[in-house]
């Protein structure tokens, strides 16, 4: 599958992995800017997703995880640090399973591991972004996806959203594709697995996370042999948006000390 993908910078390869109906463009300019003074990075867009080929099949998160792999294989990387956020750390964590050679050093970012103990999103957030995108409103559908992904502190600026809708409009998700990744969430769990995880890991939430709340975070960090935890206050679900350079400094950190 040729799936859409934009590289820049110099140094240790980085693989970004998006989560549900996030794009290449979601990792916004901030942060991009940032890590590409460190890394060879590279963003893409999920099948079905951005500017990657449409499906209408059905998918897993395995089948996500083989995508990744074989991106790798097309940009001629024999393994990477790999940067997993949300429905993104889920598939990063299957990758990590499924093709251990192909991971140098793997951050997760406000994911789930599923089983006993995880939390899914709460229902009054789910019937939110639900009837938002259902209505045919976009706006409606943007500005509710804006107001579940990032703290209430940070909403405070009128300035954050129009960056927030300039990056939605820019690349836009179908709702078709947003519900096939839906139910690729619904059949995960690694929760039992992750021990088996042997890449230096750090995971990172913000403590302000809706969408998959915080204590996520601390579960999977307890299933990671000597994985590193980042509980980040007062933050929500998209927290590179919120902090763009903590971001970046915490993965340049995690990723190049263990690298040397």
């Amino acid at each position: 599958m040729d799936l859409h993908h934009i590289r820049a910078g110099a140094g240790e390869p980085l693989l970004l992995i998006q989560g549900m109906s996030g794009t290449h463009r979601s990792w916004g300019d901030a942060f991009l800017g940032q890590v590409q003074q460190d890394f060879d990075a590279v963003a893409y867009d999920h099948r079905g997703i951005g500017l990657s080929p449409a499906t209408s099949d059905p998918f897993t998160l395995v089948d996500l995880a083989d995508d990744a792999a074989a991106l790798l294989d097309t940009l001629g990387w024999g393994s990477a640090h790999v940067l997993g956020i949300s429905m993104g750390g889920m598939v990063a964590q299957e990758l990590a399973l499924r093709h251990a050679d192909r991971v140098r050093t793997l951050t997760l970012g406000c994911t789930y591991c599923g089983g006993p103990g995880s939390v899914m999103t709460g229902p009054a957030t789910m019937q939110k972004l639900g009837a938002a995108m259902t209505s045919g409103d976009r706006d409606l559908a943007i500005r509710a996806g804006y107001e579940c992904n990032v703290s209430a502190g940070f909403r405070e600026d009128p300035a954050h959203f129009e960056a927030f809708r300039a990056m939605a409009l820019a690349a836009p998700a179908k709702v078709a594709t947003i519900m096939l990744q839906m139910q690729a969430i619904a059949g995960h769990d690694t929760h039992a697995r992750l021990a088996d995880i042997t890449q230096p890991t750090l995971v990172i939430h913000g403590t302000e996370d809706e969408m998959l709340p915080a204590p996520n975070g601390e579960l999977i960090a307890s299933l990671i042999p000597a994985a590193e935890l980042q509980l980040w206050d007062g933050v929500g679900h998209m927290f590179w948006w919120e902090q763009p350079d903590r971001s970046a400094a915490a993965l340049r950190a995690h990723a190049l000390q263990t690298a040397s």
